[in-house]
């Protein structure tokens, strides 16, 4: 089957611009000998070119410059891979092509891999293998004993909600109202009674899926199936951390830090287990978002926050590393802030392995306790050869009550750095409900979410930086605080108003 990319009008300058010299296409290693040994591989086909984002205009609002972004994105993947797409169209490969990213997708053969490697337009044949999600523990964590964890009875208000002072944010009339949050993760159970009336396609009589759920999903192998046509979760991890963003049935559990805000999602995982293309197909859906039939992308029906609780990691087999930076920092670029968790391969230093959460692009999020420590298992700093420091900052992570996809009201607790990146998606949405301006400027967005976290104790030192430095490699530079945040722009008004 063949994909086709929307087209658009060609930007001759913009393409002529992205062309980049001719040099020899690199293969990753080993990937023609599994070819050879199982008939075909899934590969990522990166081509050279690449939309010259420098040509962008500075101004106009954030919606103005995302369209033009888009644009270009788009009109640089149709000219640069049609001469790419004619070749496997006359081979007889299915393909799916990307513009978020100038790549295509398509199972290949040792000859097909030899016959592209020796093109001049591309740039790199790469794997596209699966990758499992590393699971959160149900629960308090293992090692609760050691990292002060503990099961925490259903509350009306979470204890992590209340530990990043959400609640004070609501008391000054301000709870994600205008804002949309985002989770591209293993699906969601939009009918959930503490989710369902906060879902953007839901008006409270009928539900309308277009542009607010894409399965990247094409394959059988789990309860959602395939291309599933409404929001779906056939593993839990997603419709957890939607809840902590979102989550308040009206009742007794008031389990979301922006109760106010509105959610859409992407599965990006088939029974929890990832790919690259998956990553990239839901990055580009959200960069633009379209009808559920792939068509009539929409760069003004973005969100304004992304979660990301899941990682790629170099040593399971994810080597389009650089693939998977492109589409993220493209939608940064979009203005889009992307939260990303830190990873549960702690105590020690050093163990944030898995992209993105090496990446400058995203804001990197730890694992603390609901007793003001550092959760064990938070992986740590600092990252090899990246300039920042990671993680930014840290949020409730251990034992954390949220939704589950088990019943319309079923909850449950889990432990993972997973937990707490969602709970700063949700501060983020406090934070532009109180600040409209604050949408699609993420460098703002993490300047304040920084200087108005609060740090807790830790000795431990990381990178010959010690813990009563900050940022620093084990916590960044503390505990998110929505209440903080808010006091921090309620200055900034008054300033505005004096002056």
């Amino acid at each position: 089957m063949k994909y086709s990319l929307p087209r658009v009008a060609p930007l001759a300058l913009a393409c002529a611009a992205a062309m980049s010299p001719v040099f020899a296409v690199e293969v990753e290693p080993g990937l023609r000998s599994e070819a050879e040994s199982n008939g075909s591989v899934g590969t990522l086909i990166v081509l050279q070119a690449k939309a010259p984002k420098q040509l962008l205009s500075p101004e106009g609002n954030y919606l103005e410059r995302r369209r033009e972004l888009v644009n270009m994105l788009r009109a640089t993947a149709e000219v640069t891979q049609a001469d790419l797409r004619n070749w496997l169209d006359a081979q007889g490969i299915a393909y799916r092509p990307f513009w978020i990213v100038n790549m295509i997708e398509a199972d290949l053969t040792a000859a097909q891999i030899d016959a592209l490697a020796a093109r001049g337009d591309i740039a790199r044949i790469e794997a596209n293998r699966e990758i499992a999600l590393q699971r959160p523990a149900l629960g308090p964590w293992p090692d609760a004993s050691s990292d002060g964890a503990s099961a925490h009875a259903p509350q009306a208000i979470e204890w992590g909600v209340n530990k990043v002072r959400a609640p004070m944010v609501w008391a000054e009339g301000f709870n994600g109202q205008g804002v949309v949050v985002a989770g591209q993760d293993t699906g969601i159970r939009w009918s959930h009674n503490a989710i369902k009336a906060k879902y953007r396609g839901w008006n409270g009589t009928s539900a309308d899926h277009n542009y607010n759920w894409h399965d990247a999903i094409h394959e059988t192998g789990s309860s959602c199936g395939a291309n599933s046509l409404v929001p779906c979760d056939d593993h839990s991890h997603g419709s957890h951390t939607v809840g902590t963003m979102v989550g308040d049935d009206g009742g007794s559990n008031q389990v979301g830090v922006a109760p106010g805000a509105k959610w859409i999602g992407c599965r990006n995982m088939n029974a929890g287990v990832g790919t690259p293309a998956r990553y990239n197909e839901c990055a580009e859906w959200f960069l633009a978002p379209t009808d559920l039939n792939g068509q009539n992308p929409d760069p003004d029906r973005a969100p304004d926050v992304i979660n990301n609780s899941w990682g790629c990691p170099a040593d399971e087999g994810c080597t389009a590393g650089n693939e998977v930076r492109q589409a993220i920092e493209n939608l940064v670029a979009g203005g889009i802030v992307f939260v990303a968790s830190a990873g549960n391969d702690g105590s020690s230093c050093q163990t944030i392995f898995s992209q993105p959460g090496t990446l400058d692009a995203a804001f990197v999020v730890g694992s603390m306790t609901s007793s003001d420590t550092m959760s064990g298992f938070s992986s740590r700093g600092p990252v090899p050869g990246l300039g920042e420091v990671k993680p930014d900052v840290i949020a409730p992570g251990s034992s954390v009550r949220s939704i589950t996809n088990s019943g319309d009201n079923s909850y449950t607790s889990m432990s993972g750095t997973s937990m707490a990146g969602p709970h700063v998606a949700g501060v983020v949405a406090l934070m532009m409900s109180v600040d409209q301006s604050l949408k699609g400027d993420p460098a703002r967005v993490e300047q304040i979410l920084r200087e108005t976290s609060v740090p807790i104790s830790n000795s431990q030192v990381c990178g010959g930086i010690p813990g009563t430095t900050f940022p620093n490699p084990v916590q960044g530079m503390g505990r998110v605080d929505a209440y903080n945040a808010y006091l921090a722009l309620d200055d900034i008004f008054a300033d505005d108003f004096d002056d």
